[in-house]
C-alpha cells in the first residue's frame, strides 16, 4: 500500500485551512481525495474549482447525471469515490 503525507485539518493553516474550511462546510467533512492534495493548497484550490465548476455549474447534463456519470467512473475504477 502507497504511504502519501498529507496535512491534517487540524494542522492546517493559511489557504489550507480555508480550503478544509470551506470541504466542510460543503460536505460536513474533509474527504480523503482532498487531504491528498494538502501538502499543495494552490493545486488543491485548482482541483476543487474545477470539480465545482464540472459538478454544479450549468451544463447540458441535469446534476443527476453528472453524479450518475461519476458514480459509474467510480465504481469502473474500484474507487469508494
Amino acid at each position: 500500500m502507497a504511504w502519501i503525507h498529507i496535512i491534517t485539518p487540524d494542522k492546517a493553516t493559511g489557504l489550507l485551512k480555508s480550503l478544509y474550511d470551506a470541504a466542510v462546510n460543503r460536505a460536513g467533512h474533509v474527504a480523503n481525495v482532498i487531504r491528498l492534495m494538502s501538502v499543495n493548497p494552490s493545486v488543491m484550490r485548482a482541483s476543487m474549482g474545477l470539480y465545482i465548476d464540472i459538478m454544479h455549474k450549468p451544463s447540458a447534463l441535469s446534476r443527476t447525471q453528472r453524479e450518475m456519470i461519476a458514480t459509474v467512473v467510480s465504481r469502473a475504477n474500484n474507487c469508494f469515490y
